[in-house]
């Protein structure tokens, strides 16, 4: 479930990188302190990437990303990423080191892969309602209204419409 509910928003993500020029995709959003709908992108995939690239040893840093401006500027390439993201879920959990720098000192808590996975789902969202945002400054965009809706958010939603 944790897994299809990923690749379900990253899909998302593409179907809006589809209908989005890479000069649309690069162009700044006043409303979002000029940030671009491609730095948001690539901030979400850089999060999954990082994690994907932790799994075998165990140790993850998310500020270790690479920051790969090409992702936030080529739809194309965005979309590759995504791909391969999707393609490297693990279906195995396993316990993870959570490596962080913070006031000079770095902190290690346990954590899990599948708990990584989480956070990384709801960081997605969160960055996709964002973007839903710099998206309205274009007329012709078609995007689902449950875009950047956390899945409990669109539930308590439909449980109320009944």
């Amino acid at each position: 479930m944790l897994l299809e509910s990923i690749r379900q928003s990253l899909d998302e993500l593409i179907y809006l990188l589809d209908q989005l020029s890479d000069q649309d995709y690069s162009k700044s959003c006043q409303a979002l302190s000029n940030a671009t709908i491609g730095e948001h992108t690539r901030h979400i995939l850089e999060m999954f990437q990082c994690l994907e690239q932790s799994y075998d040893s165990g140790i993850l840093n998310y500020d270790d990303r690479q920051r790969n401006k090409q992702i936030q500027t080529e739809t194309e390439f965005a979309k590759q990423c995504i791909t391969q993201i999707k393609t490297g879920l693990k279906s195995e959990n396993k316990i993870i080191c959570l490596e962080q720098f913070i006031d000079g000192l770095t902190m290690r808590i346990q954590s899990n892969y599948y708990r990584e996975l989480l956070y990384n789902l709801e960081h997605c969202v969160h960055h996709q309602a964002l973007i839903k945002v710099a998206v309205l400054q274009f007329e012709n965009i078609i995007i689902d209204e449950n875009f950047g809706v956390a899945r409990s958010t669109i539930a308590y939603r439909k449980q109320c419409v009944q």
